[in-house]
């Protein structure tokens, strides 16, 4: 049996294992470490459980992840997501489905010191819902927003999958942070459009809410201070070349914990369980790199990646149909699996075929992380959806109905990406360094 074969049947032994709900960290290291010892042979595969734990954990790198789940674990315990959504539900509260653009509004902005979008789709929930009820929404549309406003969480930088990416592919982390802004941008103003649209057309579905003065809506923003000054710091400092993205990290949670300090809101308990969250989420991360990791070795030595880059790139088609192509098999998974197990999984295939048709990498991985997020709405998985279904309570059909118009949104938002790829290279482009 040819090296290819067989890594072709680890593919097909990974995507089975993980419908089996196995963790998808054991099931790449596990499938990844049976691979290379069936090719290779006990010795050299044991050799790589000795080597790659070391040299994967060992690298300055990868203190980058903890410190930004730091950060976002701060900034909760701080209370900052309560103040994101008072100061945009004054800016929006007296629009037709104002609360439903202040809650993407204030998802984007939680992103930006989160990093993750189930942890933004479930804080913001909590917060927006019981609004949107208390001014008689419509189920669907309040759910939908929430949910689909939660997924702007693995764009905006600091983004956990961005990093996993930076790491998979060595690609720059400050240069991927970059890229994701504007795109991140122009997903919440194109989700504040469709809830305008659909507003306009049924103004039973959002009814609008009461008005607020100048001051009153000034004075909710300078409550977000804290937050801009984070974005500003961290993303500033990155983007004139000031410090290092894990540099970016470190300041970014001693800040943070300042300002919970500066609240009054960071007691010991919320300090101790942010930092127990910190080292659970941070662990199981660690684990899925590693078995990323050891997964990448068996993909090596089996080449099924350049087999099949030579053979796609040998076809005589336009190189945006197989970007189609690659868009579908990842917006496909994204029905099945969670967003980082589909990185994991699709990024070391794919990734040399993208180099050889010429595209560029940083784009690609925007774009990938972008489809990706249309997973976590869709049906039959969509894990922001039964989060908000878990919160809200309201029916799963009816969570799904709302999402469809912003899932309407988003595929007209990655045809513009991909027609115009500036939007995502232009900040990048201009990076110091």
């Amino acid at each position: 049996m040819s090296p290819t074969t067989i890594g072709f049947i680890g593919i097909c032994v990974l995507i089975v294992l993980i419908l089996f709900r196995m963790h998808i960290g054991i099931c790449m290291g596990l499938v990844g470490f049976v691979g290379f010892a069936w090719i290779a042979g006990m010795e050299p595969a044991l050799g790589i459980l000795k080597t790659v734990p070391y040299t994967t954990f060992a690298s300055h790198g990868m203190s980058v992840i903890p410190l930004f789940i730091l950060m976002g674990s701060f900034a909760f315990a701080a209370g900052m997501s309560e103040d994101l959504y008072r100061a945009v539900h004054k800016l929006f509260g007296s629009l037709r489905g104002g609360l439903a653009m202040a809650t993407v509004a204030a998802c984007a902005c939680f992103a930006a010191i989160s990093g993750s979008s189930l942890a933004t789709a479930a804080t913001l929930g909590r917060v927006a819902m019981p609004e949107m009820k208390k001014y008689k929404y419509d189920d669907a549309l309040a759910t939908g927003s929430i949910a689909a406003g939660g997924s702007i969480g693995i764009l905006i930088p600091p983004s956990v999958i961005l990093i996993i990416y930076g790491i998979l592919t060595e690609q720059s982390i400050g240069k991927l942070f970059l890229a994701g802004f504007v795109p991140g941008v122009l997903e919440a103003i194109f989700y504040i459009i469709t809830i305008m649209l659909l507003t306009r057309f049924k103004p039973e579905l959002g009814p609008p809410g009461p008005r607020t003065s100048t001051t009153e809506k000034l004075m909710a923003l300078l409550k977000t201070w804290e937050v801009i000054v984070l974005f500003m710091v961290v993303i500033g400092g990155i983007y004139t070349g000031l410090f290092t993205p894990t540099e970016a990290a470190g300041i970014g949670a001693f800040c943070t914990f300042l300002f919970a300090l500066l609240r009054k809101k960071m007691n010991w308990r919320n300090f101790t369980e942010s930092l127990a969250s910190t080292m659970q989420t941070s662990g199981m991360l660690f684990l899925i790199v590693l078995g990323a990791m050891i997964l990448g070795y068996f993909f090596s030595i089996t080449r099924l990646p350049f087999e099949l880059s030579s053979a796609v790139s040998a076809l005589p088609v336009n190189r945006y149909v197989i970007l189609t192509l690659i868009l579908l098999v990842v917006l496909v998974l994204g029905c099945l699996m969670d967003s980082l197990a589909i990185v994991l999984l699709t990024v070391p295939v794919f990734y040399p075929l993208i180099i050889d048709l010429g595209f560029n990498p940083i784009w690609f991985g925007i774009l990938v992380v972008r489809v990706t997020e249309m997973g976590l709405i869709t049906p039959p998985v969509g894990l922001n959806v039964f989060i908000i279904k878990g919160i809200t309570n309201v029916p799963m059909e009816t969570v799904f109905k709302g999402v469809f118009p912003f899932l309407i949104a988003d595929f007209l938002q990655i045809l513009l990406m991909i027609a115009f790829p500036q939007i995502i290279l232009f900040l990048p482009n201009l990076m110091n360094g």
